[in-house]
C-alpha cells in the first residue's frame, strides 16, 4: 500500500492540488468539494487522490463515488495507485454504491493520449459516455470489478468497520 490518510486542507497536498487542472481556487486551503470525502496522499506527497461521495449531484450517476481529483507526479505507476485508492475507498465505505465509482476527464486539459483517462482504463475503469454540459469523458468502475478493501498506511483498524 502506498497511500496514507490525508485531509481536505493538507498543506503538503495543496501545491500538488494547485497543479491539477480542475482546481477552482489555486492557493486556497481546501481543495476538496463539499460533502463526504476520502483524501489520500503518498508519504512523500508526490501523488494525491480524492474520493467524493455527495448526496446531491447533477450527473447521470447519482450515488456513485466520484474520483474528484487524482494527480501523480511520482515514480509510482498511476494505474496501480488508482487500484489502491479504490481499495482504500472500499475500506472507508464498505457498502459500495450500485453504480460504483466514476471519474470525469477533460481531454482538452490532460496530456494528449490515444485514450483520455488511460491510467483509469488500465485500472479497470470503462468509458461509459460523456457529460452533457462540457463533454467530459466519463469512466466508471462497477463494484464487481473493484479490488478488495484495504486500509491506507496508518489507518486505525477496527473490527466490524471503520473507526
Amino acid at each position: 500500500m502506498r497511500w496514507s490518510l490525508s485531509w481536505r486542507a493538507d498543506p503538503l497536498v495543496v501545491p500538488l492540488a494547485d497543479r491539477h487542472y480542475n482546481r477552482h481556487a489555486p492557493g486556497a486551503d481546501q481543495f476538496v468539494p463539499p460533502g463526504r470525502c476520502l483524501v489520500l496522499r503518498t508519504p512523500e506527497a508526490s501523488a494525491f487522490w480524492v474520493t467524493s461521495w455527495q448526496a446531491h449531484v447533477s450527473h447521470r450517476w447519482p450515488g456513485a463515488w466520484v474520483c474528484s481529483a487524482f494527480r501523480n507526479e511520482g515514480a509510482d505507476l498511476s494505474s496501480a495507485l488508482i487500484i489502491e485508492a479504490v481499495a482504500c475507498t472500499r475500506w472507508r465505505w464498505p457498502d459500495v454504491p450500485a453504480l460504483g465509482m466514476v471519474t470525469f476527464v477533460n481531454a482538452r486539459k490532460v496530456r494528449p493520449k490515444r485514450d483520455p483517462g488511460r491510467c483509469f482504463r488500465r485500472a479497470g475503469f470503462e468509458h461509459v459516455g460523456f457529460t452533457k454540459d462540457v463533454g467530459l469523458y466519463v469512466l466508471q468502475l462497477l463494484p464487481d470489478a473493484m479490488p478488495d478493501a484495504e486500509p491506507p498506511i496508518g489507518a486505525p483498524l477496527v473490527l466490524g468497520g471503520v473507526a
